[in-house]
């Protein structure tokens, strides 16, 4: 930033805060301007993005104690005052940073253009004014200066089926070694990723901290399959169960069982739906759905065999597969 612009900018102004603003205050009202603003945000707009560079600049400053008692005292002392071009006197120039050397900072003066330079590069080399040139801010989004955030630590944990769809804290081990805890969301599944806001590294120059990202693996259950919210099983049936209809047990994730009734005439691959008993979270509740499969018997004795053969010469003479045969002629 050019020296002028340290008489012509009102960085208090900028960011809508008093002379007298506190750290806190200063960082929590840049921290909002800087999400409203933010080019990210606003992709494509110019006026949003030079606001952003704007107050990125003003905190900049603002934000650092020796920066800021400069700018305070270079705005207090050079009201008004203006720099002059060229070979000719620079007598606002000398007018305001004579007081310098009056209050500490030396004697000299300066006549001319290139010793303003000379001068504001003695701030720099002295560490008041930040790296560069004067004014220059280092960090930041693009270059547009102002503190930069913190980067992301990464985590992973494997989770096994019943405490991803149920939730529960749990304790990990950040790449410090030092242990955490996290909190797993019920209905959590398998690939997703959990954000510990502000819990990863530190900002180098102030800044937002990064946060901690958890990715979550979950180990797949030996019955229940995640179907969104809902649960899905497959239930095994007997062929007489099937023709006749009955009641069967069907086991939920939470240990218990709930009764179904199985409808006589229930073909194979038949779904029922058992309200609620799915994965419970703030978003809602999924339900059960359990698929029968009719359970070929393979070993059958003298008496039941009979009893079969009997049962397929009184079955009704229809043939299941002439629809399809049908349908794959034509």
């Amino acid at each position: 930033m050019a020296s002028q612009d340290w008489f012509d900018k009102d960085f208090y102004a900028t960011l809508g805060v008093s002379k007298d603003v506190s750290d806190a205050d200063l960082k929590k009202t840049y921290r909002k301007l800087a999400r409203k603003y933010h080019p990210d945000s606003n992709q494509g707009d110019a006026v949003a993005e030079a606001k952003f560079k704007e107050v990125s600049e003003a905190y900049a400053v603002l934000s650092d104690k020796e920066q800021r008692e400069e700018y305070d005292q270079i705005r207090a002392m050079g009201s008004g005052a203006r720099f002059t071009a060229g070979g000719q006197g620079a007598g606002g120039f000398e007018d305001v940073f004579s007081r310098f050397g009056q209050g500490g900072r030396g004697g000299a003066r300066y006549e001319s253009a290139e010793g303003f330079d000379d001068f504001f590069t003695m701030f720099n080399q002295g560490g008041g004014f930040g790296s560069g040139r004067f004014g220059q801010t280092s960090g930041g989004y693009r270059g547009y200066g102002g503190p930069t955030r913190g980067a992301d630590v990464t985590a992973r944990t494997t989770l096994d089926f019943a405490t991803a769809a149920g939730g529960e804290t749990i304790s990990l081990q950040g790449e410090d070694g030092k242990p955490f805890k996290v909190k797993i969301p019920a209905g959590v599944a398998d690939g997703q990723k959990i954000r510990l806001r502000g819990r990863g590294r530190p900002s180098p120059d102030g800044g937002e901290n990064g946060d901690i990202v958890v990715q979550v693996s979950v180990r797949p259950h030996p019955v229940f399959v995640r179907d969104g919210l809902n649960l899905r099983l497959t239930v095994p049936i007997t062929f007489t169960e099937a023709v006749l209809g009955a009641t069967i047990e069907v086991p939920t994730l939470g240990g218990d069982t709930v009764k179904l009734r199985v409808a006589p005439g229930t073909p194979s691959g038949r779904v029922m739906r058992v309200k609620g008993r799915g994965v419970k979270t703030q978003k809602g509740t999924g339900d059960l759905l359990a698929e029968v499969q009719v359970a070929v018997p393979t070993h059958l004795d003298d008496a039941a065999r009979e009893a079969l053969e009997r049962f397929q010469e009184l079955e009704p003479k229809e043939n299941p597969r002439a629809d399809l045969m049908a349908k794959a002629r034509a």
